[in-house]
């Protein structure tokens, strides 16, 4: 059942008990300290069907705080997974505790306004909060339902999940911020088995949305059945080198990797191929790439950032030119800039870093069907995998498993699996002959959208 809290149709920070609490933390400050407290709490719901029964389901409420204090360049930090206030003081005392062993860095600090002002966000769903569990049930097994009778050629329908979530946060801070923020999301996901005789391949399909009312199962379903029924009869390439179109899920994959090499935490320790090269022209000149969490079609939109500063557009690549890095506070302070309003975390129990939210390339002009015909020849790549072991955003190195089909012609032909292609991202972003112009918000850092590159190995027989 959903937190009564979570229906109000616009909770403003004053009236929030997440606000009210961090103040009351914040209160607690002693001479020469600065405290942020950053708390959250939050309802989610997950079903898993299967062979037409709920498999399982869960429905939670979580709640929590994290507090930094900062004492003589020295920080502490601690957390606790409960907004008791009787457990944040001692949460509280912990961090403070904990500051005193620290070792000092001039660079830590906390955020300070900065003039930007807000841009209002309306990400939460009202009808969420209403939808039973039942009806949240009822749409998992609708839609394991839908695979199995979608096509002949299914054989299993090993999962079919709906997963929700209702979540506010609040940062309050000693510095004068004070930032609430309210977001939903919920999601169908299915993953379908197709086959022929003896062989047999697996394929996924999803829909996301900030209400039911944004699902559409059947596209979910058409997905997975089309992803795992044409790689029937899959078999190894040729090795050679091809053109490349990227599925917009692998586009996606792939700019959540570039991304953490824009990191200015990254760029500043020397951990990002893109280290000294502001300025520089590091990718073809069509391609403009933006991190914009005040767009409220990112599921990583907020109205403010993880230290409580308003959120705002960042150009990183501007027509193939680097013009920047997102910065938290701290490691602006370490570059010797200003943040970018780009603060990250993980949840309570950790501290904000440097991050992007709502990558995004700027739209091109074809569609995949018309990047297809344009390419002529090459390899689609629906799917990738040992992206964390084959990518290194540090030395720019690119190599990852693939599947998908051939490109023969101008259109889509034979289907391709146990392959591997690679490259470099430098050499990557400095080869995209097609940018597509059917952009796709994903759950994730980046959007997705298809992109066609040049020059890349494909390892087969």
């Amino acid at each position: 059942m959903a937190d009564p809290a979570f229906q109000r149709d616009r909770v403003l920070p004053g009236d929030s008990e997440l606000v009210l609490l961090a103040r009351r933390v914040v209160g607690w400050t002693g001479l020469g300290e600065e405290v942020e407290v950053f708390a959250t709490k939050g309802v989610e719901t997950d079903v898993r069907a299967y062979d037409g029964e709920v498999e399982s389901l869960s429905e939670a409420m979580s709640a929590g705080v994290g507090i930094r204090v900062l004492r003589g360049g020295r920080q502490g930090f601690a957390y606790a997974g409960t907004l008791d206030e009787r457990v944040v003081e001692r949460t509280f005392a912990e961090a403070r505790d904990n500051a005193s062993f620290a070792t000092p860095d001039e660079h830590v600090d906390l955020a300070s306004p900065d003039g930007v002002e807000p841009v209002w966000l309306d990400l939460v769903d009202e009808s969420l909060a209403s939808l039973s569990t039942r009806d949240k049930v009822e749409m998992a097994l609708d839609l394991e339902r839908r695979v199995r009778k979608g096509d002949s050629r299914v054989r299993q329908v090993p999962s079919a999940d709906y997963s929700d979530v209702i979540a506010e946060a609040a940062v309050v801070s000693s510095r004068g911020i004070e930032a609430f923020a309210c977001r939903s999301a919920c999601h169908l996901s299915v993953s379908a088995i197709c086959g022929e005789g003896l062989d047999s391949h697996s394929g996924s399909g999803f829909t996301v949305g900030r209400g039911p009312g944004e699902l559409v199962p059947d596209h979910a379903a058409r997905q997975a059945i089309e992803r795992a029924a044409r790689l029937i009869g899959a078999s190894k390439a040729r090795s050679g080198t091809f053109t490349i179109v990227f599925d917009p899920r692998v586009t996606s994959t792939v700019l959540s990797v570039v991304s953490s090499a824009l990191s200015g935490e990254s760029v500043t320790k020397g951990r990002s191929f893109f280290a000294d090269r502001l300025g520089e022209e590091v990718a073809v000149t069509g391609m403009t790439l933006v991190d914009d969490p005040t767009d409220p079609r990112a599921f990583g939109a907020s109205t403010y950032d993880a230290e409580g500063l308003a959120s705002r557009r960042n150009v990183l690549i501007g027509s193939g030119v680097l013009a920047g890095f997102v910065f938290d506070t701290t490691s602006a302070r370490r570059a010797g800039v200003a943040s970018t309003g780009s603060a990250v975390r993980g949840g309570y129990s950790s501290t904000p870093i440097a991050g992007c939210r709502a990558l995004s390339l700027a739209p091109g002009s074809g569609s995949f069907d018309e990047i297809v015909q344009r390419v002529g020849d090459g390899m689609y790549v629906q799917s990738v995998t040992g992206v964390h072991s084959g990518v290194n955003p540090v030395s720019g190195d690119f190599s990852v498993g693939a599947e998908g089909l051939m490109i023969r012609g101008g259109a889509l032909a034979e289907p391709v699996r146990e392959v591997t292609i690679a490259s470099t991202l430098q050499r990557m972003l400095q080869s995209v002959a097609f940018i597509g112009s059917d952009v796709d918000w994903l759950p994730g850092v980046a959007a997705g959208q298809t992109i066609a590159i040049t020059g890349m190995t494909l390892s087969g027989q």
